[in-house]
């Protein structure tokens, strides 16, 4: 089993795609799965569930639902040029510890 790696990625950040068959899609991050190494993307790997009927769901049928995916297919999207790009850490004046995106120094709120 391989380590776990530290995800530099949260909840509400804006991604993109930088491998697989969604290769270029951009979208927000729903969910950070980090025992994983995964994280859900709005509108990314959808993928189509079949479904029994049930109770809640009389009907069944075929639902698209989003999976999971590795967070080294996913980059941060510089909220300066809007490309991808790597999330470093740095300690401002007043102590505060902010993440900051490498490619145009910008801190990432």
């Amino acid at each position: 089993m391989a380590a776990k790696q530290k995800v530099k990625i949260k909840k509400g950040d804006q991604v993109i795609v930088i491998a697989g068959k969604d290769k270029g899609a951009k979208g927000e991050v729903l969910q950070v799965l980090p025992a994983e190494s995964r994280v859900l993307v709005q509108g990314v790997n959808v993928v189509t569930k079949h479904q029994k009927p049930t109770q809640v769901n009389p009907q069944g049928g075929l639902n698209k639902v989003e999976k999971p995916i590795h967070v080294s297919n996913i980059a941060l999207l510089d909220p300066k040029e809007g490309q991808a790009t790597r999330v470093g850490y740095k300690t401002l004046k007043d102590g505060k510890k902010v993440r900051f995106a490498k490619k145009s120094g910008e801190t990432v709120e």
